[in-house]
């Protein structure tokens, strides 16, 4: 079966064409991948590395508030970039709750307190000075101290619910005490052992 000349020329004509094209696109793609003007570099020092990254095998670190919740006293917690002693979480916890925990239902019942509260800290222990007579707060409040204090950075790697803390202020003290989950507690010595050696 022939075909006609003009059939021949036409297809003659769309294979070169096809061809153009696609030299033409291949052209284009080798200068979009090799021209695109960004010389190759060295190591170039971009300044210190990034702070607040998790290292590996290490917890981030993070402070844990207890603001009252629906069904009671409720840790928080929020994302730190070191270690929180006692005092600056106390002094966070005063602060409120932010947006996140108003929408969990968290309220601070602390009192407006006349100046400011500081804390001091020893191995396994926290006196928190309080601005006012501290008989005086309510248990809602004393377990916010508590437990918020307990739950800081304090020295003598003891866990939170081992930390003894102390309440103090306008000639009075309360304590110490102990956080047990997520209310404070009277801490209470134990008992000598009875046993007589033989």
């Amino acid at each position: 079966m022939s075909v006609p000349n003009s059939a021949r020329t036409r297809l003659t004509r769309r294979i070169a064409l096809g061809g153009l094209l696609l030299g033409a696109l291949g052209a284009l793609s080798a200068g979009a991948l090799t021209g695109c003007g960004i010389a190759p570099t060295g190591v170039i020092d971009a300044g210190e590395p990034a702070h607040g990254l998790k290292a590996p095998g290490k917890p981030a670190p993070d402070v844990q508030l207890y603001f009252l919740g629906p069904t009671g006293l409720r840790p928080a917690s929020r994302p730190a970039t070191a270690p929180v002693g006692p005092e600056e979480a106390i002094n966070l916890l005063l602060k409120g709750p932010n947006d996140a925990e108003r929408q969990r239902g968290l309220t601070n019942v602390l009192p407006v307190l006349p100046g400011p509260v500081t804390a001091e800290t020893e191995n396994g222990r926290i006196t928190v000075h309080v601005p006012m007579n501290a008989k005086r707060l309510d248990t809602p409040s004393m377990s916010q101290l508590v437990c918020t204090a307990a739950n800081a950075s304090v020295p003598g790697s003891r866990s939170p619910s081992d930390v003894l803390v102390t309440l103090q202020g306008g000639g009075a003290q309360v304590g110490p005490m102990v956080c047990g989950g997520t209310n404070a507690f009277p801490f209470i010595q134990p008992s000598p052992s009875s046993a007589q050696p033989d």
